[in-house]
This record gives structure tokens, C-alpha cells and sequence, in this order.
């Protein structure tokens, strides 16, 4: 939605939308996890509503791992999906509103397949991005093995023990597949989405 709303939108404040959903990408990824702390965390206005009126706690769990993931990733995901919106060319959107279609409809049957390639190639990079996240993590749930521990924190821990450099070196090479993977993919549907504007 906010994608649609950032790529065909015409409202104010749209600029401060867009740097706002673009922020977790220029900040330190640390100043990132201190605001979700702030606003999340058990004493924060968010958490504390959370945590009365449904009893979650994201702070220092799981969920809040997923959390600061979702956020820091969340900006790759809407650049992608925008962009594809984008290019989508609004005489076939007019073409099939001239023949009955409703507004609905058209984006279901037109502009939705159009963009399922930069749909994907944004979620990959989103979730390449969330699994390499450090810095938002660590300060907004810490590290704790079994709970919080992220790929990424999960690195720095064996890099802190005696011995540790075998297993820092497997992850990291279980880290360098999934980037690869990652890369890859958003690559082949870029293409994807270039052969479909070439073709039109």
C-alpha cells in the first residue's frame, strides 16, 4: 500500500512519507534499534500498550528480533515494489477500465501481475537484508543464544571465544550463500522486469 501510495500517490507530505519509509536505510543501524527500544520496549507508548492490553513484550524476545529485521528490511521491499509500480504502463490500466473493469479489478488482473516481479525481488532483498541485520538487534533484544540470537550476532559471539573462528567461518559462509542466493534472485527478476517493458 504504501508502495502504490509513494508511486502513483499525489498528496502532501508524500516527501516526508518517503524519507520516512527510506530512514532505517540512511540511519546506524544502532540509533535504528535504540528507537524501537524507546517506542517498543516495555516502558515505551507502544510496548506498554502491547504489553497491557495483549500481554506481548517484543523487547529482548523473538519477536522483536523479527521486528527490527522487518523494519530494517522494510525500505528495500518498498523501493522494489514502487519502482515496478512505476513502470507499469497506465494505458493498459485505461484499456481495461474502458472495458467495464473496476479499479479493483484492474490492478488484480493488470497492474498486480506486472509488478509480481519487483514484488519478489523486494522481498528477497528484504529478507537478504533482515537476515545480515546487526546493529537494530542487538540493541533492541541484545543477543541471547536461543532466543534473540541472530546469523549476524551469532558471528560476533564466536568471534569473542577462544576457538571460536571454525564456527565464525562456517556462518559466515552460510551468510555469503544466502547474500549470493539473494543477489541472484533480485537480479533474474529485474530482468524479468525488463523484458516485460522491452516487450511492451
Amino acid at each position: 500500500m504504501r508502495a502504490y501510495l509513494l508511486a502513483r500517490g499525489r498528496f502532501w507530505g508524500k516527501s516526508l512519507l518517503d524519507t520516512l519509509v527510506h530512514l532505517p536505510l540512511i540511519l546506524p543501524p544502532v540509533v535504528t534499534g535504540y528507537l524501537l527500544l524507546v517506542g517498543f520496549g516495555r516502558r515505551g507508548p507502544i510496548g506498554a500498550f502491547l504489553h497491557d492490553t495483549f500481554g506481548i513484550v517484543l523487547s529482548f524476545r523473538w519477536t522483536g528480533a523479527a521486528l527490527a529485521c522487518a523494519v530494517m528490511g522494510f525500505p528495500l521491499l518498498v523501493r522494489a515494489i514502487r519502482l515496478s509500480i512505476e513502470a507499469v504502463d497506465r494505458r493498459l490500466e485505461e484499456a481495461t477500465g474502458t472495458l467495464g473493469a473496476s479499479p479493483p479489478l484492474v490492478f488484480l488482473i493488470v497492474t498486480l501481475p506486472l509488478i509480481l516481479p519487483g514484488i519478489l525481488a523486494g522481498m528477497i532483498l528484504s529478507f537478504a537484508k533482515a537476515m545480515g541485520e546487526f546493529g537494530a538487534t542487538i540493541t533492541f533484544v541484545s543477543n541471547i543464544p536461543g532466543e534473540t540470537q541472530t546469523l549476524p550476532s551469532a558471528i560476533y559471539t564466536f568471534t569473542q571465544v577462544p576457538g571460536g573462528e571454525a564456527g565464525a567461518f562456517r556462518l559466515t559462509l552460510v551468510s555469503i550463500a544466502i547474500s549470493m542466493l539473494a543477489l541472484l534472485g533480485s537480479e533474474a527478476m529485474a530482468r524479468l522486469i525488463g523484458r516485460r517493458i522491452g516487450a511492451e
